[in-house]
């Protein structure tokens, strides 16, 4: 069982260029999944995982099972704003990426790990509660919902801090999560988060009172990653 993923920094970078790069590294895996299914498990090639890292510049992306109506504004605003807009092939409906968000792009072959897309929800989340963790920031699940929360007992002050989204074939993930670090919080006001109307969106800077370092960020969530995975080598 290889469990060794490359990991990836593309930096701040289009949306669809990112999205193209991971269809790409996707449909790698994919093929090297099913020409090894001709083959003797001696000779079967290693498949190769990816952990992609980046920011956008300001898009929404809306997934398959969203509604169109929760973009508050039209394409007009959204050009004058220069604002992106998507429709992809990941679950869930829509959401916000920019600068100040980091956003991580798992692109693994399960058969290594687990093939257990609930569970795979599961760990995500729980690399970032980790490392929400280790700023004194509590994160949580929340029952019903996909991403990481805060103050889930309370429902006057639930808050999304970050946001799930994945798309698996062959048990081959693409996608993944947004981890708000600092990004400009109103543009979420342009959209209905997730098509959840009744809780907010925060970021770390904006609980912690500063702003964190964003490589910073990226060390920790990316050894929270290795760790909740059982990464054997990180490259």
């Amino acid at each position: 069982m290889n469990r060794s993923v490359k990991f990836i920094d593309l930096g701040l970078i289009d949306y669809k260029e990112a999205w193209d790069y991971q269809e790409n590294l996707f449909r790698e895996i994919i093929n090297k999944k099913l020409a090894n299914r001709d083959l003797t498990p001696e000779q079967q090639q290693f498949t190769g995982n990816y952990l992609v890292f980046c920011e956008h510049p300001h898009v929404f992306t809306l997934g398959k099972s969203g509604s169109e109506s929760n973009l508050l504004i039209n394409q007009e605003q959204l050009k004058k704003r220069g604002i992106a807009y998507y429709r992809i092939n990941r679950g869930g409906d829509i959401t916000y990426h920019g600068p100040g968000q980091l956003v991580v792009y798992p692109i693994l072959n399960l058969d290594y790990f687990f093939t257990d897309i609930h569970k795979y929800m599961r760990f995500l989340e729980e690399a970032v509660v980790l490392t929400l963790a280790e700023f004194g920031i509590t994160g949580e699940r929340l029952n019903g919902s996909t991403g990481v929360w805060l103050d889930t007992a309370h429902p006057g002050k639930v808050r999304k801090i970050c946001a799930l989204g994945v798309r698996t074939s062959h048990w081959v993930t693409m996608h993944g999560l947004a981890f708000n670090i600092n990004p400009d919080l109103n543009y979420f006001s342009l959209i209905i988060p997730c098509g959840i109307t009744d809780k907010a969106v925060t970021s770390m800077a904006k609980e912690l009172g500063n702003t964190p370092d964003m490589e910073d960020i990226k060390n920790r969530l990316k050894t929270n990653l290795a760790k909740v995975f059982e990464i054997e080598q990180l490259n």
